[in-house]
């Protein structure tokens, strides 16, 4: 009967090493150059053509032309916020180091970018509204400090109109997302 606790143990350890059943969930972190290549992506083979091919995206491979999906210019630096709050947290400043990196680097030197501020469903629309707004100039004053040019960011706070999950009370939604800016 001894060794059945001992295996136990041993399988606890492992989850703990492994993550295996960690109940808490480790934030995402990204480096510099992932957000380069994100916004930047390698430019197409010097073989590439630039014809137009009209047809379904299969028989335009067939024919020698590579059908490549846009680009999505979002980018979810997992900047999060706690429930009623602006302030970052430490995995958020940690996000937003590399990317006052990815912002100084000269592939991205001439970009410029909407920070987008979000907030879940709790509280009234105006109030939401107030606090995405709060939450995209927490991250613009943060990205400032680490010597981003802030002509090159804009802030925007869309409250709780963009929820990311299908819950739009669940704390996902309270986050910072930034496009680059096309327009």
């Amino acid at each position: 009967m001894r060794k059945q606790p001992a295996i136990t143990a041993i399988a606890i350890l492992a989850a703990c090493l492994y993550g295996v059943h960690s109940p808490v969930a480790q934030a995402q972190t990204y480096k510099a150059d992932d957000i380069v290549k994100h916004f930047n992506p390698a430019p197409p083979p010097v073989s590439a053509t630039r014809g137009l091919c009209i047809g379904t995206e299969a028989d335009c491979n067939k024919a020698g032309h590579a059908v490549k999906p846009a680009a999505t210019a979002a980018f979810d630096l997992v900047v999060r916020f706690k429930y009623n709050s602006d302030v970052l947290e430490p995995d958020a400043r940690v996000n937003l180091d590399e990317f006052a990196k990815a912002l100084k680097t000269p592939q991205l030197g001439a970009s410029r970018f909407v920070v987008e501020g979000h907030t879940d469903a709790t509280g009234t629309p105006s109030y939401n509204l107030d606090l995405s707004e709060r939450r995209a100039q927490a991250v613009v004053r943060y990205l400032r400090e680490r010597g981003v040019d802030t002509a090159k960011l804009e802030a925007r706070g869309y409250g709780q109109t963009k929820p990311v999950v299908a819950d739009p009370f669940a704390g996902e939604n309270r986050r910072v997302e930034t496009r680059l800016r096309t327009e």
